[in-house]
């Protein structure tokens, strides 16, 4: 065992922590486990992409009631170095299904409220959407939600966010962090809840009328206001506001599993609250079978993803990934606002640099501006609040993740599944399916095949393995990957982009991550980063080709996948 796992290891069995959490180290010491005692104590629970994430028990590298007081503490700290002014502000508090998401709030909410800040902490489980929104309405200095997002049910997080309604970005973030470190269960402040304030549904309306204003074919929905659509909130906090977006948008007749899969910490319907997989979604189809559903839709734990699955001409339902949906959400989007004059020369698409070129092709066709950012939707809002004189219209990531508005600063599932209903509506009422409409897009602009494989590595000794793959890809530039010579190769952690002989070609202008990307002169696309949230090193495949039908082209890029594959070491 590392010595650095042994101090922590003592320092818990020797200071002010409980009973329970004592017992739990001396009997996995009795046992022998020292890999479990390795994971849970090598190292603290740091902010990756999306802030503090972690499997929940007894350690430093775990979700507990003292990591999460330590970095609670620590973000009081850093809004009371703010002024007097941030602490009146206060911050906002959310949180989701999740076991011990509730308990993490309320005591997140008496830190806050024993150091002087005011809290607004919500009534209920509350979709990330929902607490961005309150944020921003609020005029809070800082706003958290307890969750780990889609995470299996062993996690759960501690997402912040900044006074913009978006997750915190460089200087906030490692400033808080700092705090955090420097701070220890022995200074953290409790005992005080007289400036907790309870929120909840005044804020749910606020921000509906807001999405009510999405609406972009108000008659093609009332045309088709009986389509039966199926929904899930996956146990998840989507399960009350998701079905009364789609009410006031228009949509009458959804049939919901909001009673079967109602919230639920340990998600007991599924394998797994990730609506990017399939299986997650496999009681809502079961559903739609049954009732000749064109539409099934599911929301994560804290309703910022969506998965669907639509019903093909053959009356089959496919799973689509999260570069399909916004292929379709951003066509429909623009080509819409054109069909009706409302697309302007200054409106913006954001996307993420691991998200499929798909969308700059259909965005370059509208003459629309598009940028690419890193992964996480902070970087999103940070192009939001660079881009103040233009007009955000769409923002969107791989991994299911969609904006629509600047009203909330982060990935919205709400909206997201009544946009999803709308482009339903207008194809019914154009007479074809959302199959058919995906493939008029692929005939138009070519057929993008994407594809993630992660790779789970646990544990010291699977960081190490991920930062020795990473180096190596870094330092050993590929000539060429599958058959097919490399055009370029970015090293986003370098901010240095490459030809394949290693040439400089010009400087990358975004902020240093460990990622690194191959461009191959076919216009494939290959690109690997460690997750920020999970033990996992990423591999993301993009194949181009010219769409004849969805067999044959199935054919063409399968093959070629295959070949490219060969880079995963």
């Amino acid at each position: 065992m590392h010595e650095n796992t042994k101090t922590k290891i003592d320092a818990w069995l020797n200071g002010s922590y409980d009973e329970n959490s004592k017992n739990t180290i001396k009997k996995l010491i009795e046992d022998g486990n020292e890999k479990e005692l390795e994971d849970a104590f090598y190292k603290d629970l740091d902010f990756g992409t999306a802030g503090l994430r972690g499997v929940l028990g007894v350690g430093t590298n775990r979700m507990n009631i003292y990591t999460v007081g330590n970095a609670t503490q620590g973000l009081a700290n850093y809004i009371i170095k703010q002024g007097e002014d941030a602490c009146k502000k206060g911050i906002a508090i959310a949180y989701d299904s999740r076991n011990f998401s509730r308990e993490f709030a309320e005591f997140s909410a008496e830190i806050f409220s024993s150091n002087g800040i005011n809290v607004y902490l919500f009534d209920d489980i509350k979709p990330i959407a929902i607490l961005s929104f309150a944020v921003r309405h609020l005029n809070a200095a800082a706003g958290i939600v307890i969750t780990a997002s889609h995470n299996p049910k062993e996690y759960n997080g501690y997402k912040v966010y900044w006074s913009d309604g978006a997750q915190v970005i460089a200087p906030h973030d490692e400033n808080i962090m700092n705090e955090v470190k420097a701070s220890s269960i022995d200074n953290i402040k409790k005992g005080d809840k007289s400036r907790i304030s309870i929120i909840g549904s005044d804020i749910d309306d606020l921000y509906l009328k807001e999405a009510l204003s999405f609406r972009i074919n108000s008659k093609a929905i009332e045309n088709q206001k009986s389509l039966n659509i199926v929904y899930t909130p996956i146990h998840g906090s989507g399960y009350k506001i998701v079905l009364d977006c789609l009410d006031r948008f228009g949509f009458k007749n959804i049939c919901s599993l909001s009673d079967v899969q109602k919230p639920d910490g340990d998600f007991p319907t599924v394998l797994s609250p990730n609506p990017e997989e399939a299986s997650a979604l496999k009681m809502a189809i079961d559903k739609a079978k049954q009732i000749s559903s064109p539409l099934v839709l599911g929301t994560d734990p804290d309703c910022d993803r969506v998965g669907i699955a639509i019903q093909n001409d053959s009356g089959e339902y496919d799973v689509l990934n999260g570069n399909q949906i916004a292929t379709i959400l951003l066509y429909y989007i623009l080509s819409s606002k054109k069909e009706n004059s409302s697309l302007a020369k200054n409106m913006y698409v954001v996307k993420t640099i691991v998200t499929s070129n798909l969308l700059k092709v259909i965005a370059d066709d509208f003459d629309i501006k598009i940028y690419d950012v890193l992964t996480g939707f902070k970087w999103i809002a940070d192009i939001i609040n660079t881009k103040k004189d233009d007009v955000f219209l769409f923002g969107c990531e791989e991994s299911h993740g969609y904006l629509f508005s600047d009203f909330a600063r982060d990935k919205d599932g709400i909206l997201a599944c009544a946009m999803l209903c709308e482009v339903l509506a207008y194809c019914k009422d154009n007479g074809i399916s959302l199959d058919k409409y995906l493939q008029n897009i692929y005939t138009k602009y070519g057929y993008y095949k994407t594809l993630s494989i992660p790779i789970t590595k646990k544990g010291i000794d699977g960081a190490k393995e991920i930062a020795d793959m990473m180096e190596r890809y870094r330092t050993n530039i590929q000539k060429e990957i599958g058959g097919i010579k490399v055009s370029t190769f970015t090293d986003y952690k370098s901010k240095k982009n490459y030809d394949c002989d290693g040439k400089l070609l010009n400087n990358v202008d975004l902020p240093a991550s460990d990622v690194v990307q191959y461009r191959l002169e076919d216009g494939s696309t290959i690109t690997v980063r460690p997750s920020g949230t999970e033990p996992k090193i990423k591999f993301y495949f993009e194949i181009a080709e010219n769409y004849t039908n969805i067999e044959e082209t199935e054919k063409l890029v399968g093959k070629k996948l295959e070949l490219m594959k060969s880079i995963i070491i």
